[in-house]
């Protein structure tokens, strides 16, 4: 049992938001609690999430998530890139159904349980099982949102045959993202041709360190 779960022995969703004074219609928070029984189940026969109680839930991934949701306009196309378990896809997908959201993932057993988790949260959310190098050179989308996957200059490397289908990447990273920008630099993967800039920082919780959220994008010509 993890420690917070110990804390908070009868815990409910709707407690975890109240104490980090998160305030969210009810059927979200509907949507959001079957989210954690599913993925919660699923993580019983695959590692999908070390964040298996919902004080976690609330302060590690509605964290994030709801740091990311105010740089999307209306009908946005976003792809989650390594989703995982389905963070912070999912939860964008939750929270703002007004985003055309997908999901990838180059691992086969995780990109079927999140499949099996969006079909049976009845989102109309994609699902690639494939790496994002892949899904850009068929599908174009206007943010790739990218949350505890790999160093910036993985990133982007990846990203960088096919930036003419992505508009943006905002990229979560905690305290190493400046060490991660600097070798970016170094090995020159972060060029005169690219812009990052920092769009929003916010305590990680339980911590003295802090969260951002990255954006990198190409400059205009």
């Amino acid at each position: 049992m993890s420690d917070s779960a110990t804390e908070f022995p009868n815990d409910t969703l709707r407690d975890a938001l109240t104490r980090h004074n998160i305030t969210l219609p009810d059927e979200q928070i509907a949507g959001l609690d079957r989210y954690c029984q599913v993925l919660w189940s699923w993580n019983g026969k695959l590692n999908l999430t070390r964040h298996t109680d919902y004080e976690k839930f609330v302060a590690r991934d509605m964290a994030d998530c709801l740091a990311l949701e105010p740089f999307f306009e209306p009908n946005e196309r976003i792809l989650d890139v390594g989703t995982g378990g389905g963070v912070p896809g999912v939860v964008l997908a939750i929270l703002r159904p007004d985003l055309v959201v997908s999901l990838c993932d180059s691992v086969a057993k995780k990109a079927r349980a999140a499949q099996a988790i969006v079909d049976e949260l009845g989102l109309k959310v994609t699902v690639h099982h494939a790496p994002v190098q892949a899904v850009l050179m068929e599908h174009e989308f206007n943010t790739l949102v990218v949350r505890a996957v790999a160093p910036l200059t993985k990133l982007l490397r990846w990203v960088a045959p096919t930036w003419d289908n992505v508009d943006r990447m905002l990229v979560i990273k905690g305290p190493a993202w400046i060490e991660e920008r600097q070798e970016a630099r170094h090995v020159g993967v972060l060029n005169k041709h690219l812009e990052l800039r920092k769009a929003a920082s916010y305590p990680l919780s339980g911590t003295e360190s802090e969260s951002v959220i990255l954006s990198i994008s190409p400059k205009e010509l």
